[in-house]
């Protein structure tokens, strides 16, 4: 028996948002961010020298590592993108040749979002409420307008902006978890038994993300998306009771368990699996602390999508076995556990974004209008303000005024010389124009539409995120950049001979041979280079690696914008080695 839907829609609330507009909210997110910068620390730094290690002829793709060492990621996929994105777009630079791809990945975690609302919204009990003098909405308008507001929603998600920006496994992870989800919610109008868009979402969804590092998060979402339709099949919502389609469901509950169970034994065959569960108060902090920050964390990484979410379980509470909230809680579930038991806790909670967009999009029908108005003018404000500051910086940084911006810039980023951009200067005053334009759409008369309530948050996310890309990016790629560390270490040294390094991070190492452009060893007694280059927290162990005596210490480099980053470069002295040619060297005897 269906259960009564909290949903009472008409149909002039869910015309569709034009798809320009769609469209032109997904590029100005995507394109700022990848565009215009290099890499930044430490993650997205390390994952870019593991990629162009790979593309050596003598590097292992089954175990990817930069100089021995590996960057904290069990990952593979990911980085063979990156290094097949180096090999075959050769007339790019190999930082922007690594961010193509990934920015496919976006775009494919937008796009599959969209559909798996879409889907999710078809379901017989995710309807709205049938008028008794019909007029209520159209189910495909419905799940049209539905789907707008849940990309809306992963779109004003805070998480989502710096992390689905690195060409790092978490960007990878995303996607492939979003095709997954897309591939489960759209199951019931795809048939199991043929090559379909769902089947095989399913298959790259649950082995990519096996091969990007969570072998174990994509078997506990295959297992959960064959619990939620054998519940379906078990008791289809159908009335009256569809054989042939629960038929199909069942067909579909095997063909999900079969890929979990093939995603398993690959990710076995490969040696995928690490169980590493970290709860909090493991490390040096008391679990109380532990706990308030990852309270933090979740509260604001995952705003405004968590409190329209908490409305939709509410709202939706009698439905909460039906494949449009169980799917999509099922998945948020995960990544949030995940995030609960895992050092990456930012990283984990990056997949709980679209299940939790999704969820937060079936809150938009049962919003009340003064609630509506409560997002929109907290939204207004707080974008609103952010944007000026953003502004205003700029302007200090540019002209000196006002000053006390620009002093706290110069003592911030000391060294930085700031730079105008023209194309930069034109694209945020663009965004800024279309800003006050949709607030006063927004605050206008015009016809209702149920994806309104996110129009505002997801436009002024996209308006701070292309501001910072665009203005700040100068003072941003200076700050979190390695590259003027880099350098620092590489005027130090003669380039045609190589480095010994030692504690020095994959990070850092990275930013050495792309910033730098020196040839790296790791430090050994056998290592005959005549330079060493150390990190100053393993200043301490040094002795135990080289033989102290036979170096002369050469300088401390510094990061301009960080104290505790520093290197030591040393330079040997002892007679019993001589530089030679090309990186090599010779020994007396």
């Amino acid at each position: 028996m269906n259960k009564p839907s909290p949903a009472i829609i008409a149909q002039s609330a869910v015309r569709r948002l034009p798809r320009w507009a769609l469209l032109l909210f997904c590029v100005a997110y995507i394109l700022p961010g990848f565009l215009g910068r290099g890499p930044w620390k430490n993650e997205d730094i390390a994952a870019f020298g593991v990629m162009r290690e790979l593309t050596s002829s003598a590097a292992n793709w089954l175990q990817p590592q930069l100089l021995g060492q590996v960057t904290g990621f069990d990952a593979l996929l990911p980085y063979w993108l990156g290094a097949l994105a180096i090999n075959l777009l050769t007339f790019l630079d190999p930082a922007m040749a690594v961010r193509l791809p990934y920015m496919l990945l976006l775009a494919l975690t937008l796009l599959t979002s969209w559909y798996a609302v879409y889907y999710l919204a078809r379901s017989p009990q995710a309807q709205p409420v049938a008028f008794a003098f019909g007029g209520e909405a159209n189910p495909v308008d419905y799940a049209r307008a539905i789907a707008d507001g849940g990309v809306l929603a992963l779109i004003a998600s805070l998480g989502l902006a710096q992390f689905s920006h690195e060409t790092t496994p978490a960007l990878a992870q995303l996607g492939f978890t979003s095709l997954a989800f897309y591939a489960m919610a759209s199951s019931p109008y795809r048939l199991a038994t043929q090559v379909s868009g769902p089947a095989l979402g399913l298959l790259v969804g649950l082995a990519g993300l096996a091969l990007s590092g969570a072998p174990t998060l994509a078997l506990l979402l295959g297992v959960g998306g064959t619990l939620v339709e054998w519940s379906h099949a078990r008791w289809n919502p159908s009335s009256p009771p569809d054989a042939a389609s629960r038929q199909q469901s069942w067909h579909w509950v095997l063909l999900i368990a079969s890929i979990t169970l093939a995603v398993a034994l690959l990710s076995s065959g490969l040696d995928l699996w690490r169980w590493r569960i970290e709860l909090p108060g493991t490390n040096d902090q008391p679990a109380w602390s532990d706990w308030k920050s990852l309270g933090r964390l979740l509260l604001w990484f995952t705003w405004p999508a968590w409190p329209l979410a908490l409305w939709t379980l509410w709202r939706w509470r009698r439905q909460l076995s039906s494949r449009h909230v169980a799917l999509p809680m099922w998945f948020s579930g995960m990544a949030v556990v995940s995030a609960l038991t895992t050092d990456a806790s930012d990283r984990s909670l990056l997949l709980s974004l679209p299940p939790l967009a999704a969820l937060a999009a079936f809150a938009l029908p049962t919003l009340k209008r003064s609630v509506a108005s409560l997002i929109d003018w907290f939204t207004l404000l707080f974008f609103t303000t952010c944007a000026i500051a953003i502004w205003v910086i700029w302007i200090a940084m540019q002209t000196g005024v006002p000053r006390q911006p620009a002093a706290n810039v110069a003592k911030l980023a000391p060294g930085f010389e700031p730079s105008f951009s023209l194309l930069a200067f034109a694209s945020a005053v663009a965004a800024t124009l279309a800003w006050a334009w949709l607030v006063r759409w927004r605050t206008g008369a015009h016809r209702s539409a149920i994806w309104k309530s996110l129009v505002l948050p997801a436009g002024g996310a996209t308006l701070c995120w292309l501001l910072l890309m665009t203005l700040w990016m100068p003072l941003l790629d200076y700050a979190r950049s390695l590259g003027p560390l880099s350098r620092q270490v590489a005027s130090l040294v003669d380039k045609k001979n190589c480095v010994e390094i030692f504690g020095v991070g994959s990070a850092q190492a990275a930013a050495l041979q792309y910033h730098g452009q020196l040839e790296l060893r790791q430090a050994t007694p056998q290592a005959s280079c005549p330079y060493l280059v150390v990190d100053v927290t393993a200043q301490a162990r040094l002795g135990r690696a080289v033989n102290l005596p036979d170096w002369a210490f050469l300088a401390t480099v510094r990061k301009p914008t960080d104290k505790s980053e520093n290197m030591l470069v040393y330079k040997r002295v002892s007679l019993g080695a001589v530089p030679g040619p090309a990186g090599a060297t010779a020994r007396r005897r």
